[in-house]
């Protein structure tokens, strides 16, 4: 029961006031004056976020195709044939910063294998042309060498320790003393679980005395991996080399994320076959 106007109504009654009408229920009654039936709310989606993180972290530089492509067709057929060794030969992941050993046939050699241990400075190229570079310093000696990632005379790809660095390509390790890039050609594998995040390493290295190879202080390098121990008059007229107004530059940006969604869509549906 409730009070209107000092007169005791029942609940769920309707009460007419200058024309107004105001209804006292306090649930929802169905046509039929009955309750309407319990209703339990949908169940909630349970979304693994490390699977999907994982499916969805990396995709192999070489399978984007570069800006301003003129033949879309040719780089679906190269598609297809990466795939097809994909199948065949297991292509890890690894990013420059990464400590590989790559075994390669060699009819020269006793077992006709070779296999070299050095860190990855560079990857290039697009398609079958994809690239990378190992460096080493073997015997005080720096020591580079540039294998076809899809090359048939490449045996085994083993990836010794996982990392990125703070830079897209190390080149300048050239320049840098050997300390950085020495690596033991008896190194064991680092093991690490396969939700873990890529680690980053920032160690900054130290350059040899000029001159090097480039200018790596210069603005346009965008180097973030060096300790750069030069004079401040050096720096300083480094930086009038600068371009600022290219950060503001949109037709430099390439946005890949649909052609990305694409190609990952077609991967795996061509691996599960």
């Amino acid at each position: 029961m409730a009070a209107a106007c000092g007169r005791l109504v029942p609940r769920g009654a309707t009460i007419a006031l200058s024309g107004r009408c105001f209804s006292l229920s306090g649930y929802r009654v169905s046509s039929d004056g009955k309750p309407p039936k319990f209703q339990p709310p949908p169940k909630p989606v349970i979304i693994d976020r490390k699977t999907k993180k994982e499916e969805s972290r990396f995709l192999s530089p070489e399978f984007i195709p570069p800006r301003g492509r003129k033949d879309p067709l040719k780089y679906y057929i190269e598609r297809k044939d990466m795939i097809q060794r994909r199948k065949v030969f297991n292509i890890p992941e690894f990013y420059v910063g990464s400590i590989l050993a790559v075994t390669t046939a060699n009819p020269l050699a006793s077992d006709k294998s070779s296999r070299f241990v050095g860190i990855c400075i560079q990857r290039g190229g697009t398609g079958l042309g994809a690239t990378f570079v190992l460096r080493n310093v073997i015997e005080d000696q720096g020591v580079e060498i540039c294998y076809e990632l899809y090359s048939p005379r490449i045996q085994a790809i083993e990836v010794l320790k996982l990392e990125k660095r703070l830079d897209e390509n190390l080149m300048y390790l050239r320049d840098a003393l050997p300390e950085y890039s020495t690596v033991d050609v008896n190194m064991k594998p680092v093991p690490r679980m396969d939700h873990e995040e890529i680690p980053v390493n920032k160690v900054q290295v130290r350059m040899k005395p000029k001159p090097w190879s480039k200018r790596w202080e210069r603005p346009k390098y965008n180097i973030k991996g060096i300790k750069f121990e030069l004079p401040e008059h050096k720096m300083q007229a480094a930086q009038k080399w600068s371009q600022p107004w290219l950060e503001f530059d949109m037709l430099r940006e390439y946005d890949t994320s649909k052609i990305e969604e694409k190609i990952r869509k077609e991967l795996s549906e061509e691996l599960e076959k």
